[in-house]
């Protein structure tokens, strides 16, 4: 199933404030992307047709396996990208802002290959 950037980056948020909390709700997605409850009900709906999520009968949220892989991909490239950005000079607003954008579009080829530089840079 083909996900848009803004289905992964609800996955990339849902994933996040798990790590912070054991329960994550559509309120809290919410909050913490600036969009409308319509908005989040809509892409949450999308989510868990798609079978990335699934919701409690009391409204949480919970990652599938699939979900949470695909959470954890994005949320990693992320992560990397800024840490590169960052090292090369960019200050930490600027190199999140790009990794963001960059996150959805970078092929696993050319992510691979950052990681392998960035690894073998590190050593030095």
């Amino acid at each position: 199933m083909a996900l848009y950037e803004s289905g992964e980056m609800y996955l990339e948020t849902i994933y996040i404030l798990s790590q912070k909390s054991a329960s994550v709700r559509s309120i809290d997605v919410g909050e913490y992307m600036g969009f409308s409850k319509p908005s989040v009900s809509r892409a949450v709906g999308l989510l868990k047709k798609d079978g990335y999520i699934t919701t409690d009968k009391t409204g949480y949220i919970s990652l599938t396996a699939a979900g949470e892989a695909l959470a954890k991909r994005i949320y990693e490239r992320h992560t990397v990208l800024t840490g590169l950005f960052v090292g090369l000079g960019v200050d930490q607003e600027t190199a999140a802002e790009d990794a963001c954008k960059i996150e959805h579009y970078i092929s696993d080829k050319t992510f691979d290959a950052i990681k392998a530089h960035m690894k073998k840079y590190k050593k030095q």
